[in-house]
């Protein structure tokens, strides 16, 4: 969780909003973001202070069923946007669905790793050496269920399922290759290129005609404690500095 004073005038693309002290935003982002979120996060509170927002990272398929059942969020930034469109299908969304990235896959292993994996690619993990292979669970993790496609895609996946290890969401899988729980990873490419990953091992881009386009968007949810703050972050994240920031960290700008 984490706690942030935001600023929205440099980075919102819409007029900026009056704030009379702190208010809260609740935020339930998807754990692929973490890294992109709090930058963006940092960049806004180096202007002028307004908003606070508390940031919970996880899986979007869990969060998508914690907010069907009444969870107090006010904002829900899903690596999957048919939650975030489903949650509008039923009314529980202020206005419509925004798209505010393009999540793309990364094949990462540790320093001490012997694996080749930017002249292998995913056919590294078909060696005798590589064990375990973390993943997100596929069964909530938009990230895992890519992952998956990825292997399928790139014909690996028969010889690694029998080693697969399930992160509750990408981050955790992240760590768990990172923690020595895996020989290699297959996460998001935002977390790969992030200064913890980058500078304990080595990684190369899954390809992305290999998995289906993994389009992220959000909502703004129709319970939220304060409307006008939680479109305010939205309004940040989507503006020009936003953009800049998710684009530094490995996330495609979205088709119009």
């Amino acid at each position: 969780m984490l706690l942030l004073l935001l600023a929205l005038q440099a980075v919102s693309a819409g007029p900026a909003v009056a704030v009379s002290g702190p208010r809260e935003v609740r935020v339930a982002a998807a754990a692929d973001l973490q890294f992109a979120l709090d930058a963006v996060f940092e960049a806004a509170s180096a202007s002028t202070p307004g908003l606070r927002a508390v940031v919970t990272y996880g899986s979007s398929g869990s969060f998508y069923a914690q907010i069907e059942n009444g969870a107090p969020f006010d904002l829900f930034l899903s690596a999957d946007a048919d939650y975030p469109r489903r949650l509008a299908a039923r009314g529980l969304a202020d206005g419509d669905l925004f798209l505010y990235a393009v999540g793309r896959l990364a094949l990462w292993v540790p320093s001490a790793s012997r694996l080749d994996v930017r002249a292998l690619g995913v056919r590294a993990l078909l060696d005798p050496s590589v064990r375990k292979v973390a993943i997100a669970n596929p069964r909530h993790a938009p990230y895992g269920r890519a992952a998956v496609s990825a292997m399928k895609g790139l014909g690996v996946y028969g010889s690694v399922s029998g080693k697969l290890v399930l992160g509750e969401n990408v981050a955790q899988a992240a760590q768990f290759v990172q923690g020595g729980a895996a020989d290699a990873g297959i996460v998001a490419l935002s977390l790969a290129l992030s200064s913890r990953m980058r500078d304990a091992g080595r990684f190369v881009e899954i390809p992305l005609r290999s998995f289906p386009r993994m389009d992220q968007g959000g909502v703004v949810l129709r319970g939220a404690r304060d409307l006008a703050a939680a479109r305010a972050l939205r309004d940040a994240l989507l503006g020009p500095r936003g953009r800049e920031i998710l684009e530094k960290h490995g996330f495609h700008r979205p088709s119009p």
